[in-house]
C-alpha cells in the first residue's frame, strides 16, 4: 500500500472541557466545533501549519464511530490518539492488512462526513485509520 499523506491526527479525550481548554488556550490552536456535529464536543482545525487536520476527539465519539456504542469496549485497549493514513484505495489497503494478519476494528465504510475509512489498533492502543478523504486531495 502507498500512503499519500497523514490525513489527520487527533488526541482522544475523556475530559473534553479540560483538554479543549488546553489545546485552545494553552497552546493557542485554532480549534472549532464542526457545524456537521453540533451534539459533539469534537473540536478540530484544518489550519495548523504542517497538519492536514488536527482534532480533539471525545472517547465516547470514537467508540460510537468504531463500535456503534458510546462506551469503549473492554476487549480493546483504550486509545489516547488516532492517526489516519490517506491511501488511494481503502479496500485494497484493508485487504493487504488483513492478509498480513492484522485485525480490523471495522471494515471499510463511509462516515457521515464523507470520509471512507477502515480502522484498526496497534498493540498499545493507537487507533489507526486507512482512509480516503476527498476534501484533502489536491489532485
Amino acid at each position: 500500500m502507498e500512503i499519500r499523506f497523514i490525513a489527520g491526527f487527533a488526541a482522544i479525550t475523556t475530559d473534553s472541557v479540560r483538554d479543549n481548554d488546553f489545546f485552545v488556550n494553552a497552546l493557542g490552536l485554532p480549534l472549532q466545533e464542526p457545524e456537521s456535529a453540533p451534539d459533539s464536543d469534537y473540536v478540530s482545525s484544518d489550519d495548523i501549519p504542517g497538519a492536514k487536520h488536527f482534532g480533539v476527539w471525545p472517547l465516547s465519539d470514537a467508540a460510537q464511530s468504531c463500535f456503534g456504542s458510546a462506551t469503549w469496549p473492554s476487549t480493546h485497549p483504550v486509545p489516547h490518539a488516532t492517526v489516519e493514513f490517506e491511501v488511494d484505495d481503502v479496500a485494497s489497503a484493508v485487504k493487504e492488512l488483513v492478509e498480513t494478519g492484522h485485525e480490523l476494528i471495522h471494515d471499510t465504510r463511509t462516515e457521515p462526513w464523507g470520509q471512507v475509512i477502515a480502522r484498526l489498533q496497534t498493540a498499545d492502543g493507537l487507533l489507526i485509520g486507512v482512509c480516503f478523504t476527498p476534501w484533502l486531495r489536491e489532485d
